[in-house]
């Protein structure tokens, strides 16, 4: 008697066709993951964190759905954009670390990482604002404020910088930089270069003003810019 059973398909065997699909299809996911970080990169630098995602889609050519499918997050998107500037960013703090000269090297970080901002409005926030724990970024921020504490505390002990200054004030003053960078950026471009050398001179150990209140936290400064972290939706 003919077998009634139900029948058991064999899987189709992969073709020699389909296997060389895929490294084409990894390479295209690849092109596409690059052409999103470099049109975050221009957009962010142009209108900052919280520039629209679509506009980096559009501008890297993609659709919004292949942006949120490679980054989740703009949190995500930010850190991969940003790798570069804050490696720069820690490679500063260690070159000033290494001056002789501890108040030389502070003032040469301070105007270093206040000209990075006017450059590009994407590092408005970035130093100070969250991303993933485990991202580079993170990683090489936090490489860079050990920097700026050890140098912060060099100078403190060769008593040329005010006692009572401490690394959270760097992002508060990049802070009020990124204002002055925003509100001038088309009339007076190299106004946060007057800004930041009074700050500077307030900052010297002789300075007879007084901050009011406490200085801020490194969590305040966060909780300011939380929302970039939120995870991207489309609109």
């Amino acid at each position: 008697m003919p077998n009634r059973g139900r029948s058991h398909a064999s899987p189709e065997p992969t073709t020699g066709a389909d296997a060389q699909d895929q490294p084409t299809l990894r390479a295209d996911a690849e092109r596409n993951r690059e052409r999103i970080v470099t049109a975050a990169q221009e957009v962010f630098a142009e209108w900052g964190l919280n520039a629209a995602l679509e506009k980096i889609a559009r501008r890297a050519g993609v659709g919004i759905a292949t942006l949120y499918r490679r980054f989740p997050s703009r949190a995500n998107l930010i850190a991969a954009s940003f790798e570069r500037k804050m490696a720069d960013y820690a490679a500063a703090a260690e070159h000033a670390l290494d001056n002789p000269d501890p108040w030389t090297g502070f003032c040469w970080l301070i105007n270093k990482i206040c000209a990075m901002q006017a450059a590009d409005a994407g590092l408005k926030d970035l130093i100070a604002m969250r991303v993933p724990a485990s991202s580079a970024v993170d990683e090489l921020r936090n490489r860079a404020l050990q920097s700026l504490e050890h140098l912060i505390q060099r100078a403190q002990r060769q008593g040329t910088l005010r006692s009572d200054f401490v690394s959270a004030d760097v992002p508060m003053l990049l802070f009020a930089n990124a204002g002055i960078v925003t509100a001038t950026r088309d009339e007076a471009p190299d106004t946060w270069r007057r800004f930041t050398a009074y700050m500077i001179d307030a900052f010297r150990a002789d300075s007879s003003s007084s901050p009011g209140g406490s200085a801020p936290s490194r969590e305040q400064h966060q909780a300011r810019v939380r929302g970039p972290e939120r995870a991207a939706q489309p609109a």
